[in-house]
């Protein structure tokens, strides 16, 4: 795993600032501790941080072809390296190294832009062409690798890992986008592509972008799409069963490593299953890492260590208390913007715990996207099914009649906040599902922000995001169209975000093979029922696994990986929020009704409602705007 940074050009003859790039890779060293590269010449600079884990002693970077014509810097893992370089040879390449990166080199000779078709894995990378003077990015499939780019006023184009690397270059404009705002306090991240510099963009999942010097417009291209349909065996036992050899071969692929490796364990199904593949694979015990909380409520770590014993796995175990919630600025600049996901302190403990056993780890994370494992998929289906009994001009007035008179009660039982179903009743798919994920939903975020910044949105809503994503979705089955969604938005916005900068923070290399791309596209053709069984989610997962896992842990309520924030803003962290919310950088910022804040802290506080989410968000985001102090308000543009 690495981090890659490169300038072109606006000018072919032009060779970039070598201080420039230097500065750019090395703010990424983090990535990549183990070895630095870069190389110059005219109209393209290339860098790149090395963390080894194939092939120790060659495939340093960048890395070209015999005659240095093309060149290449590379961040992830091409897991079928070995068949495609037989291929390659096969057509009459020559190889120097024994790794995955050469693969790419030849590959993109051999293919030109459908390179990025034969590959199986994660990954973001560049390719200099001299010859044909082009730059060439591209990022996986799901979005598992990060990749930002920026183009100047000058001319030149930027491109890195992180957003971090980009903003060393003075040139680079640091206004903050407000629709950027706007989408980050509806999902509690910047989705791809935008991110909160209106200067800098997110190379979406699934896509390439294509450069010369001198290019002044350029538009990234979809190389790949996910499509729902059943047509899988519709039998539970066919599917339990391909389910198990499709993971069993997508963990193999995985395991490859020169480095010592292991395993995240939350003691959810994922994780779990994740392991338990594992330790059916190697001759010795897993290593396999876990964070639980003191407070019973949040803790997995009972179950975590039922599974570890199950399987044989050497478990290793640190705890999550209130104390370390020093590191919310440390974690603000980790992430280089807002990010509201509270697990990500967590993340970043287990990331610190792992590296000190491996420098390789297997996680879960997919699982729920791709089989459907989350409880509010069971409640969209159920809505849709009812938007669907009525016209939108007799459903929109009915229940938002009924939603305006049944009371707000966030602190009763699930089955009793109705005033929430009806708000979703009465708008479509897409708005109503926004509203079951939002942290702050629409008639919230108009009471949060103030007159001036809602001028500044010019009527721009969150919910042009999902709309985007709609608009190619299978509208046939609900499920189909909500994972659909949620694969494109909350999996490389929040989840595949979180570990990424959470792990290479400790230079800890994660691999998910639940994202297997066949895998995900296999489970993209199960029928609805087997990924949602009559309110049961992940379905033919959790068969698949009851003879390796204990009952309680398959079938038990999904509790997900979350902190007692609610808690601690009231009991250990209660100045911390009042300061923060209530200070002077918010409230400077001309962005935020100052009435607003202080009834989401009195309510809060005082036990009235829960308004964590939304409080968190606005913590994030005042560290952030804090650490971003050469930023003034009056720059949003």
């Amino acid at each position: 795993m690495c981090g890659i940074t490169g300038i072109l050009a606006a000018d072919h003859a032009a060779t970039p600032d070598r201080s420039l790039l230097e500065r750019m890779n090395a703010v990424q060293v983090h990535r990549g501790p183990d070895e630095g590269g870069t190389h110059l010449e005219p109209g393209i600079a290339l860098g790149h941080r090395r963390l080894s884990i194939i092939d120790l002693a060659s495939g340093q970077q960048p890395l070209g072809n015999e005659d240095g014509s093309v060149l290449t810097v590379y961040n992830g893992e091409i897991y079928n390296f070995p068949e495609l370089m037989r291929e390659l040879q096969a057509c009459g390449h020559h190889f120097r190294t024994h790794c995955d990166t050469e693969v790419i080199v030849h590959a993109w000779e051999e293919w030109g832009e459908a390179c990025v078709e034969h590959f199986r894995g994660m990954f973001a990378f560049a390719i200099w062409d001299r010859n044909q003077q082009t730059l060439f990015l591209a990022r996986d499939r799901l979005g598992i690798k990060p990749l930002h780019y920026a183009h100047l006023p000058d001319g030149r184009w930027l491109f890195a890992s992180e957003i971090k690397s980009l903003l060393t270059c003075p040139e680079l404009s640091r206004d903050l986008d407000p629709k950027a705002v706007e989408e980050y306090f509806a999902y509690g991240y910047v989705p791809d592509p935008r991110s909160i510099f209106s200067g800098v963009r997110k190379l979406p999942p699934g896509h390439t972008l294509t450069l010369q010097p001198g290019t002044e417009t350029a538009w990234p291209r979809q190389y790949w799409d996910l499509h729902f349909a059943a047509s899988s065996p519709a039998s539970t036992d066919a599917a339990r069963d391909e389910l198990r050899e499709r993971l069993r071969e997508a963990v193999d692929i995985r395991m490859v490593s020169e480095v010592p490796l292991g395993a995240f364990l939350s003691g959810g199904v994922d994780s779990s299953a994740v392991v338990a593949t594992m330790s059916q694979l190697s001759d010795a015990p897993v290593n396999a890492c876990s964070i639980g909380f003191g407070d019973p409520r949040f803790n997995e770590s009972d179950h975590a260590r039922a599974v570890a014993e199950r399987v044989g796995a050497r478990h290793f175990l640190d705890q999550v208390d209130a104390d370390r919630m020093q590191l919310i600025d440390p974690l603000a600049q980790l992430y280089d913007e807002p990010f509201a996901d509270s697990s990500a302190l967590p993340t970043y403990e287990l990331s610190r715990l792992t590296r000190q056993h491996v420098t390789v780890a297997l996680s879960g994370d997919g699982g729920d996207e791709t089989l459907a494992g989350y409880r509010r998929y069971r409640g969209f289906r159920q809505e849709e099914r009812l938007r669907g009994l009525l016209p939108g001009g007799v459903r929109r007035p009915l229940f938002g009649a009924l939603a305006a008179l049944y009371p707000k009660a966030d602190w009763a039982p699930r089955a009793f906040r109705a005033k929430a179903t009806f708000q979703a009743l009465a708008r479509d798919a897409v708005e109503g599902y926004l509203r079951s994920v939002a942290v702050v939903d629409d008639a919230s975020r108009a009471r949060l922000f103030s007159d001036r910044f809602r001028q500044e949105l010019q009527g721009y809503a969150a919910s042009e995001v999902l709309h985007t994503y709609a608009a190619n979705a299978s509208k046939d089955e609900p499920l189909d169209f909500v994972q659909y969604l949620d694969l494109k938005t909350w999996l490389p916005g929040d989840i595949l975000t979180k570990v990424d900068r959470a792990s290479m923070a400790h230079s800890l290399e994660v691999r998910v093979p639940i994202l297997d791309h066949p895998f995900v596209e296999w489970a993209a053709t199960l029928p609805a029922n087997l990924r949602l069984h009559q309110g049961e989610g992940k379905y033919v997962l959790k068969r698949a696994f009851e003879q390796d896992l204990p009952h309680d842990v398959l079938y038990r309520r999904k509790q997900g990986f979350v902190m007692p924030i609610a808690d601690w803003f009231r009991g250990p962290l209660r100045d911390t929020l009042r300061q923060a919310v209530l200070g002077d950088r918010l409230a400077d910022s001309g962005w935020f009704n100052p009435d607003r804040l202080r009834q989401l802290v009195d309510e809060h506080q005082s036990g009235r409602s829960d308004h964590s989410r939304p409080l968190w968000a606005l913590l994030m985001f005042e560290s952030f705007l804090r650490q971003r102090v050469d930023v003034p308000a009056e720059r949003i543009q």
